[in-house]
């Protein structure tokens, strides 16, 4: 009696236990670990994850690969050599088609040939599509799979496999490999951009050019494509150059079946880096680009940054403080040759240490992710704020206005020292170099790109051979003080030199303070203006002969002030000195292909109010003939990107060029699709020949 019992009750077990199974089993959805017994390195399975899209008739499925220790099998497009895996699901029954999703591939070299594929275990995800939800799915497929080390193996696989999408349920651990694998699949990017794909027919060469605008580590490029010709070609190794957030790839492509014909076609290029892969189309044109012909030299680009330093000297954003600069080599006058070349000194460490905050202040940047430029901190009004009530202190200090006294003890420590201002020429050093940043000189954009696209201690280096060649003609007086005694000597002159200079200071605080109306009303700064200019003039008239810097300083306001509102009343009656400026539209860089794609010439400006160098372009070569005329031609299109406030999408545009500063102007054509780079420093044959380079019939 008791064994009957067992025996039932084992048996109760054992029909639980079988339908547990096929439950198992059913909710799985796999076709089992599939193997070929004449080759057993490599063992497979396909899965069902059990989602589906019922409205885009879709069942999402995995092939998962087991590879042993060396064995390899390809990507969709598997090099010089190798056979890309497929499968012939013609048996099938319900099904449309299949999409194979394909993870990042390696490089893999064996005696000089170079494939393209995976080793270990790799999961493809797919996308089954069906043509009738509400009925069952017969998959019956052939995979067939090259595996290969030092030998090739070419392997069929029977996959089989029944379900009905109305009755799916999720499997877990099948969406478990299929995250995985659809982790590794390219996808595509808004901060990519393919910006030229050029066949060179007689060098054999593809030259790829692509923007990413959070910047590149350390990439990788692959081309492939659908059609015949791409198919039969293939693109070796690339040799790639780093520039900012600019990639430039140019790579070698070979062919058993002869000359490629690349040209016209339509390409697939996949890039990987360090933490992302994206993959995007794009047309191979034989427009020549510019590649660089070997990575930059850091040895190089810190020559290119003392010169970009030395020239920001004569700049005219440095201008404004020409007067300190000069009122400390008069006030040098009669000192010891110690004392001058201390003098010296401390203004060249106030401007090492200027570049130094701002390379920190960029590093911050960099390191949050934030956008990184050449005078981005004009972008700030608190900034600006603060270099406005700087400006008018040190006006008012030229002015006669008020001295800076330190306490007696400081002043008896100083005095053991030798000379008592050392302190105010370090801040006049740091001074210059803030009012230097709204200027891009000759080889500054040069060094600043390079910097900003390179690691931090590079980056250090750079900025440090900046602020050295900024400060080398202060280094040089120190090295030399001799130099300082052929100044002429000291007399009343001086005090009337300091005056003019005090009203340079102060217009340069006038100015800082126009570029607050882009943060504030019109009226607001205005009224924080005239407030300004009062109490200076207040304050004037109380200092015993000031009366001609009083005269001087109305005289200038009123005559300006005067000037800008009898202009303002009659614009339409009288004749100004330039032309009305151009229409422009703002940036769209979308609509620039459009332009270019009909026949029409692009000219890009990037400007900033703050942007001194930018004004001078604009004067001395925009609104000036022969180039205002050139723009005003109908065939040619004006786009403007304004920097004066942060805008991601500027700077992403500058970045994508890049570039990391203003002013950045460039030309876009039928001749030119890329666009043609203009100087920092514009001229009228500059702008000339690039529009006449990049529409092709020259100007109209």
């Amino acid at each position: 009696m008791i064994i009957k019992r067992f025996s039932i009750l084992t048996a109760f077990v054992m029909l639980l236990g079988s339908l547990f199974s096929l439950s198992a089993s059913a909710v799985e959805y796999s076709s089992g670990w599939l193997q070929n017994p004449n080759h057993p390195p490599v063992e497979l399975r396909y899965m069902l994850t059990g989602q589906q899209n019922p409205e885009n008739k879709t069942v999402e499925a995995l092939l998962e690969v087991k590879l042993d220790t060396d064995w390899k099998t390809y990507w969709r497009s598997p090099g010089e050599g190798g056979v890309a895996p497929s499968i012939d699901w013609s048996l099938s029954n319900n099904l449309d088609n299949v999409d194979w999703h394909w993870p990042m591939p390696k490089r893999y070299e064996f005696l000089g040939v170079e494939t393209l594929g995976y080793k270990d275990t790799i999961i493809f995800p797919m996308t089954i599509h069906v043509q009738d939800m509400s009925k069952p799915v017969f998959l019956s497929g052939i995979l067939t799979m090259s595996s290969c080390t030092n030998i090739c193996v070419l392997t069929d696989y029977e996959i089989t496999l029944d379900f009905n999408p109305a009755n799916l349920t999720v499997s877990e651990q099948a969406m478990h490999l299929y995250n995985q694998g659809i982790s590794r699949v390219p996808t595509e990017q808004p901060s990519v951009e393919i910006k030229a794909l050029s066949w060179n027919k007689e060098n054999k060469t593809m030259s790829v050019i692509a923007t990413n605008t959070l910047g590149w580590t350390q990439p990788d490029v692959f081309i492939d494509g659908e059609s015949q010709n791409v198919q039969d070609a293939s693109f070796l190794k690339p040799t790639i150059h780093v520039n900012g957030d600019t990639l430039t790839a140019q790579m070698k492509v070979s062919s058993w079946f002869g000359e490629p014909k690349l040209l016209g076609e339509a390409l697939n290029v996949t890039i990987s880096d360090t933490d992302f892969s994206v993959e995007t189309q794009g047309i191979a044109t034989d427009t020549p680009v510019i590649l660089p012909t070997s990575d930059s030299n850091l040895i190089e680009i810190i020559g290119i940054a003392l010169l970009g330093g030395l020239i920001l000297n004569i700049m005219p954003c440095v201008l404004p403080v020409l007067g300190m600069k000069l009122s400390s080599v008069i006030a040098a006058e009669g000192l010891e040759q110690r004392q001058i070349r201390m003098q010296f000194l401390s203004s060249a460490a106030g401007i090492i240490t200027s570049f130094w905050l701002l390379a920190g202040f960029l590093i911050t940047l960099k390191l949050s992710g934030q956008a990184l430029g050449w005078g981005v901190q004009f972008q700030s009004p608190y900034f600006i704020a603060a270099m406005v009530i700087i400006t008018a202190l040190f006006a008012a200090n030229m002015l006669g206005l008020f001295e800076i006294r330190l306490s007696s003890k400081t002043n008896t420590w100083m005095a053991t020292k030798g000379d008592d201002s050392y302190a105010g020429h370090f801040v006049q050093g740091m001074f210059a170099t803030l009012l230097a940043t709204p200027c891009s000189a000759p080889f500054l954009g040069t060094a600043v790109a390079f910097a900003l696209g390179a690691d931090i201690i590079t980056l250090i280096a750079i900025f440090t051979a900046l602020a050295v060649g900024m400060a080398a003609p202060w280094l040089v007086i120190a090295l030399f003080p001799r130099l300082a005694k052929l100044l002429p000597k000291p007399g009343m002159w001086m005090d009337k030199v300091k005056s003019l200079f005090g009203l340079m200071m102060l217009a340069t605080s006038l100015w800082l303070l126009s570029l607050m109306t882009s943060f504030l009303s019109t009226a607001s700064v205005v009224l924080v203006g005239v407030l300004l200019v009062v109490v200076l003039l207040w304050r004037l008239g109380k200092v015993k002969g000031r009366k001609p810097v009083i005269l001087a300083m109305a005289f200038i306001i009123v005559g300006s002030g005067g000037g800008l509102i009898a202009g303002s009343m009659t614009a339409e009656h009288w004749s100004t000195p330039l032309p009305k400026d151009h229409a422009w539209q703002p940036l769209d860089i979308n609509a620039i292909q459009q332009q270019v794609n009909q026949g029409k010439t692009v000219f890009v400006d990037v400007t900033a109010d703050w942007c001194i160098t930018c004004k001078v372009n604009k004067m001395s070569v925009l609104l000036q003939d022969p180039v205002y005329s050139a723009l005003d031609n109908e065939h040619i299109v004006l786009m403007k990107g304004d920097w004066t406030r942060p805008s991601d999408y500027v700077t992403g545009y500058l970045r994508s060029n890049g570039r990391f500063g203003v002013p950045f102007n460039i030309v876009y054509g039928p001749s030119a699709p890329t666009g043609i780079p203009l100087p920092v420093i514009l001229t009228s044959s500059d702008v000339i020949s690039a529009i006449e380079a990049a529409n092709g019939k020259g100007v109209e």
